[in-house]
């Protein structure tokens, strides 16, 4: 076999092992930490000359099922998500668990505590455990790549899928990882059939249930994952830290070399449920003291469940955060009576994150707050949650939960009479495909009235700007068919539609004041504006849209209505001046800033190229 060594990202070297050890079907849908995944297969397989269908699904649960069906077949599957994601695909993933697979099939989550970029700080091995779904929790990219395979021979020797939950810091961090040539089997589709097992009515089920608890008896006897005895505290020490995932990683270490040798026996527990029958068995009878180190819940200290060990649970590690390499070294000195002060995080204060200059979505936002300064906003996940900067956005759930909750507002207020406020959606155009056209027939159907406004950048921007259904790319870069965005809105029974480039914003105004009318009209319902402009930070975005040359004139009075209304990042007060000036170096020449400035100061001239 021919093998090197690359440096690669967590979330690289995971798609390195996928394409590696034959997988023939990976689905995903984007969201950090997991987003580079999918893309990483899809490179690999091109590198390789592997063949793997690769496919960016319009959601978490489509993509398990399309790997599910694949498993089915004999080939193996994957497929990636974040840990809200697999809230998504809770349905089909915990049916699975009873009826089982054929072909190896691996359902990556990556979790994120902290959170850095998630809605919840969610621990998914509580989510396996409920499920009956094993769970490998890798420590490192390489440990990540290494655990893909064995997370695919794992299931295929249970007929079980088989979770693979790294954490931002394993998606993100870098490390030296051996890659070898793609393992190669000659695997043909078939499917046989098998009522009680694959369609498995409720009087199925009960059998179903008592193999599987079976199965899970015997992977919690397997020898190859009882956990690893790392470091030793001395032939008799009565002492152990047991710790799993990226935390295993900054113990391990802080071990070695913070000056706490022969304090304690280390284990790294790599298959933390269901967790080793023999080494809870073990840990009983040795050990007096026994503390458990994990992100972000109590898994292996309940799964252990005895009076002498310290975790999460027991609040000797804090119950919620990330275990950073500060925060662990604290509780090991705590632990093993060690005095010293660990190091200080030393984390300053940050900018609060805003919208790229130039964004359209931020001229769609203060088009619609200053249409309907006294409004009701719920909006959704995604760069477009920043729309709370503006006033524009009241409420952020979880994806496609703006719309449902737009038509809870309509129904509550209009119980009070005629005059309910303006209620304005706003929510993307990938997370629109991934969980927003059931909740917008649901607001048809149900005699609703709101503005919907479908914010249309062309990708999925914040996670790395993956294609979505309408743009007809296919996640290795071939052509599909697109998806219109507007035909999806007629189809639902939408009959107010309108698109309009938020730059404009003077028409955008015109088109809100009409949709509002509609609304409340006696024929009226559910309106959409699609506010279409490519994301500016897209390669080809910038090139086909004009460019001005920007200017504050000395009528400018100081007041930042500008900065605080608008809130560009190339809109700067000097303070020395006591005026706004333009930083050219962000500034992308939009001139949509115009209409921001209450006495006519910020001018545009000309088009710049």
């Amino acid at each position: 076999m021919n093998r090197s060594e690359r440096i690669l990202m967590g979330n690289e070297a995971i798609g390195r092992g996928l394409v590696e050890n034959d997988c023939r079907i990976a689905a995903s849908y984007p969201g950090t930490p997991a987003s580079e995944i999918l893309a990483s297969v899809a490179d690999f397989a091109a590198e390789t000359g592997a063949s793997i269908h690769t496919e960016w699904s319009v959601n978490e649960k489509a993509a398990y099922e399309v790997a599910l069906a694949a498993s089915y077949t004999g080939k193996r599957a994957a497929v990636s998500m974040k840990q809200v994601g697999l809230n998504v695909a809770a349905d089909p993933v915990t049916r699975s668990t009873y009826l089982g697979t054929k072909g190896g099939l691996v359902l990556i989550v990556a979790d994120d505590p902290g959170p850095h970029s998630s809605q919840t700080e969610q621990d998914s091995r509580l989510f396996a455990l409920f499920a009956k779904l094993p769970v490998l929790d890798p420590s490192s990219p390489r440990e990540a790549k290494d655990m893909t395979g064995e997370a695919f021979r794992l299931s295929e020797k249970y007929e079980l899928p088989v979770m693979l939950r790294p954490t931002t810091r394993v998606c993100h961090a870098r490390q030296n990882v051996a890659c070898g040539d793609p393992e190669r089997k000659d695997v043909r589709s078939r499917f046989e059939r098998n009522i009680p097992r694959w369609v498995a009515t409720p009087a199925f089920l009960p059998e179903l249930h008592r193999r599987l608890n079976e199965k899970l008896d015997r992977i919690a006897e397997e020898e190859a994952f009882y956990p690893r005895l790392v470091s030793r505290g001395g032939e008799e020490s009565r002492r152990a830290v047991a710790a799993s995932g990226v935390v295993f990683a900054h113990a391990a270490e802080i071990l070695e070399n913070g000056g706490f040798s022969g304090k304690t026996d280390l284990y790294q527990v790599r298959l933390p449920y269901p967790l080793n029958r023999k080494f809870i068995g073990d840990l009983r009878k040795r050990y007096q003291e026994v503390l458990v180190l994990e992100e972000t819940d109590g898994v292996i200290e309940m799964q252990i469940g005895s009076d002498f060990v310290e975790g999460r649970n027991t609040g000797h590690v804090p119950r919620l955060g990330e275990l950073t390499p500060e925060i662990v070294e604290k509780i090991l000195r705590e632990f093993l009576g060690v005095p010293g002060e660990a190091p200080s995080a030393g984390q300053g204060k940050g900018k609060r994150p805003s919208l790229c200059p130039g964004c359209g979505h931020r001229a769609a936002f203060f088009a619609i707050r200053e249409t309907f300064p006294k409004g009701i906003f719920p909006s959704d996940i995604g760069c477009y949650t920043l729309g709370m900067n503006f006033g524009a956005v009241d409420t952020c759930h979880c994806m496609g939960a703006c719309i449902s909750q737009g038509a809870g507002f309509y129904h509550a207020f209009a119980q009070d009479g005629p005059g309910f406020p303006s209620i304005v959606v706003t929510i993307g155009d990938s997370t629109f495909f991934h969980a927003g056209i059931p909740p917008l027939i649901n607001a048809v159907s149900q005699g609703a009235r709101f503005i919907v406004v479908i914010l249309d950048n062309g990708t999925t921007a914040m996670t790395g700007h993956q294609p979505t259904p309408a743009l007809g790319i296919r996640s290795d870069g071939s052509r599909g068919a697109a998806v219109p965005i507007p035909e999806l809105v007629r189809a639902a029974g939408v009959r107010f539609l309108r698109e309009c480039d938020p730059y404009d914003v003077e028409r955008m105004e015109g088109i809100l004041k009409e949709a509002d009318r509609y609304v409340r009209s006696a024929e009226g319902g559910v309106a959409v504006v699609i506010a279409k402009h490519p994301c500016i930070v897209g390669r080809e975005a910038r090139k086909g849209q004009p460019a001005y040359r920007m200017s504050v004139t000395e009528e400018c009075i100081g007041c930042k209505a500008c900065i605080e209304d608008f809130e560009c990042g190339a809109l700067v007060f000097d303070p020395d001046a006591d005026r706004v000036r333009i930083d050219g170096t962000l500034c992308i020449g939009c001139a949509v800033c115009v209409h921001a400035c209450p006495v006519g100061a910020i001018t545009a001239e000309g088009e710049d190229r």
